[in-house]
C-alpha cells in the first residue's frame, strides 16, 4: 500500500496524483481535503481544512509551514493520517505537497517521497521536507534543473518531465480553418489577478484574434463566471479542455506546474504569465520555461499594445515541447513509487556506547 497526500489548493496536485497512482501496481489510497472526484476508483481518505483568519504560531516559530496552535481542524487532520498509517502500515507515502504531512509519515517509520517545486525552497521548513525525503519526485527535465539545490537534494531527485493527464491522448481531427485566429486563456483554479479590464483592453487590440477565457475557479469554489472581454463569452469551468487547448494558435496561461503540463501536453504555442505564488514558484517556472527557449515569457500582464506582436511573437516560436513533455513523466514517477515501496527495509545495527 502506498499512501499519497493531495494538497487541496487548485487542481494541479490532483491531477498529478492520479496520473501517477493509476501507473502504479501497488494500491494507492488518496488523503486530501479536496471533493473525492467521481474519476477516481482507488481508495480515498477525506481530511478535515485546517483553515484560520487568526491562526496562532502557525510556524512554530518559523521552523514549519502550517501547525496552528489549538486547530480541532489541524488536529483532526494529522490524527486521520497517523491513524490511516498505523492501520494501513504503507511501504510508502507520497507528499504532494506537505512538509507536516512528510514529516508525520517519517516520524512512524514510513519511507517518503516529497514532490519538489521549483522557487526558494531553502527555508527551515522545506529543508526539512526534502532533507528527509528518500527520494524528490521533479516534474521538469533535468536539462532546466532549478539552480541552488544544494548537491544531496540533486542526488536523489529523479526528473520525470512535466506529467499531465493529457500525455498520449490524440488530437481531435483538425477542423476548418477558422476566420479569425482563437486564443485561449486558460485561468487555474488557484487565483488570478487578472481583470475584466485586462481582457477587454487585449481583445480590443487584436481584431483578428478571438479571445476564449477558460477557468478562474472550480465550481464548488466560486460563485458565478470569471473575467470576461467586452463581446466575449464568461469565463467558462471546463473539466476536459483539451478540446480548446488543442485548437488554439496560442494559449495565454499562468505559470503552474499542471497548466504548463497541459498546453505542453497539447503541443501549443504559450504566452506564460506568472502569477505571485508563495516562494517564487510560478515565476521560477516561468524562467525556467524562457531559458530552454520553450515559451514566450512575460513577468506581468502586457500593456494592450503590446498584444499584437505577442500573440505573432508566440505563434511563431519553435514546438520544442517534448523537452518539457515527453509523454512518459506518470510512467517515470510510477517506476519510482514502485522501486521503492518494494525496497527491503534498510537496518543499521546499533552499536553500543
Amino acid at each position: 500500500m502506498i499512501g499519497y497526500y493531495v494538497h487541496h489548493q487548485g487542481r494541479g496536485h490532483l491531477h498529478r496524483a492520479m496520473c501517477v497512482a493509476s501507473r502504479t501496481p501497488d494500491p494507492v489510497t488518496l488523503l486530501s481535503s479536496l471533493p473525492r472526484p467521481a474519476a477516481w476508483a482507488g481508495s480515498w481518505v477525506s481530511l478535515p481544512t485546517d483553515t484560520a483568519d487568526d491562526p496562532l504560531d502557525p510556524t512554530a516559530q518559523g521552523r514549519l509551514h502550517w501547525v496552528p496552535l489549538h486547530h480541532p481542524g489541524h488536529r483532526e487532520r494529522m490524527g486521520i493520517i497517523a491513524q490511516w498509517i498505523r492501520r494501513e502500515s504503507p511501504s510508502l507515502f507520497v507528499s504532494d505537497v506537505s512538509v507536516e504531512a512528510a514529516a508525520l509519515a517519517r516520524l512512524m517509520g514510513v519511507p517518503v517521497v516529497v514532490m519538489a517545486m521549483r522557487g526558494d525552497r531553502k527555508d527551515p521548513a522545506h529543508r526539512l521536507g526534502y532533507d528527509l525525503a528518500d527520494a524528490l519526485l521533479a516534474p521538469w527535465p533535468h536539462t532546466v534543473p532549478e539552480p541552488g539545490w544544494p548537491p544531496h537534494w540533486h542526488a536523489k531527485t529523479i526528473h520525470t518531465g512535466s506529467i499531465s493527464r493529457y500525455d498520449g491522448r490524440p488530437r481531435p481531427p483538425a477542423a476548418a480553418a477558422p476566420a479569425t485566429k482563437e486564443v485561449v486563456v486558460m485561468l487555474g483554479a488557484g487565483g488570478t489577478h487578472l481583470t475584466e479590464d485586462h481582457l477587454r483592453e487585449a481583445q480590443r487590440t487584436t481584431p483578428d484574434w478571438t479571445w476564449t477565457v477558460l477557468g478562474g475557479r472550480a465550481p464548488e469554489h466560486r460563485a458565478g463566471g470569471g473575467p470576461a472581454p467586452d463581446g466575449g463569452s464568461p469565463s467558462t469551468w471546463l473539466d476536459d479542455p483539451w478540446p480548446i487547448l488543442c485548437r488554439a494558435q496560442v494559449v495565454v496561461t499562468h505559470a503552474g506546474q499542471n497548466a504548463v503540463a497541459e498546453c505542453a501536453a497539447a503541443r501549443v504555442p504559450v504566452v506564460v504569465i506568472p502569477e505571485e505564488r508563495p516562494h517564487g514558484e510560478q515565476h521560477a517556472t516561468a524562467r525556467a520555461l524562457r531559458a530552454a527557449g520553450l515559451a514566450t515569457v512575460r513577468e506581468s500582464w502586457p500593456a494592450a499594445e503590446e498584444w499584437p506582436a505577442l500573440l505573432a511573437e508566440a505563434a511563431a516560436l519553435p514546438d520544442r515541447w517534448e523537452q518539457w513533455s515527453p509523454g512518459d513523466g506518470a510512467d517515470r514517477a510510477a517506476r519510482l513509487l514502485t522501486d521503492l515501496a518494494a525496497r527491503p527495509t534498510r537496518r543499521t545495527a546499533c552499536v553500543p556506547r
